[in-house]
């Protein structure tokens, strides 16, 4: 199985890329996943002009991404929230796409150094995710108070409980990816 990780901040002094390297370790030590991290902070795409396909002068680094995209099974967004919302350098990147998206499922997992772990940017990003016809996973993975709960390597303080929620998180995913696949054989 073939995951994608979206780590969407570009924020200098980010904390939610710690997410992203909890979940890579966690897919592929749980579900034996091949799992790549898709940082848009080392990836610097330009502003969004045009949807990929028909740009005239496509990146090399974009083409891969979308090709990336296409080929995962399923994506999972790590999306800091700022101010109620997710970072441009995530619709940017939403926007650039739109056949690679298509059933695509997605899980979601917000990240915040507040209380409530980024739960205010949860449906803006399902809404925008369901325009463009990819298939969000009903489940949600907020992470509150992230510069305390994880250290800069990904390790959570609680190994045991973060993982317990995140195999209920993922475990939804999983099922959503084999409900897509089998589909995709009947058709």
């Amino acid at each position: 199985m073939k995951l994608t990780i979206i780590s969407a901040s570009v924020r200098e002094g980010r904390k939610s890329h710690r997410a992203a390297l909890f979940f890579k370790n966690f897919l592929i030590k749980k579900y034996q996943a091949d799992v790549s991290i898709a940082d848009l902070n080392e990836l610097n795409f330009p502003i969004f002009e045009e949807r990929l396909r028909f740009q005239k002068n496509k990146s090399p680094e974009v083409v891969q991404f979308a090709e990336n995209i296409k080929q995962s099974d399923g994506v999972l967004i790590i999306t800091p929230e700022y101010n109620g919302g997710y970072p441009a350098s995530l619709k940017n990147v939403i926007d650039l796409m739109y056949d690679e998206w298509r059933r695509k499922p997605i899980a979601i997992a917000t990240v915040s150094d507040g209380m409530f772990g980024g739960m205010q940017v949860i449906t803006s990003l399902q809404f925008i995710l369901w325009k463009i016809r990819a298939w969000t996973v009903p489940a949600m993975f907020p992470m509150p108070q992230i510069d305390k709960n994880f250290d800069v390597d990904g390790t959570p303080g609680d190994v045991a409980g973060t993982e317990k929620r995140a195999t209920v998180f993922c475990d939804e995913w999983m099922w959503c990816i084999e409900a897509n696949r089998r589909m995709q054989l009947n058709h």
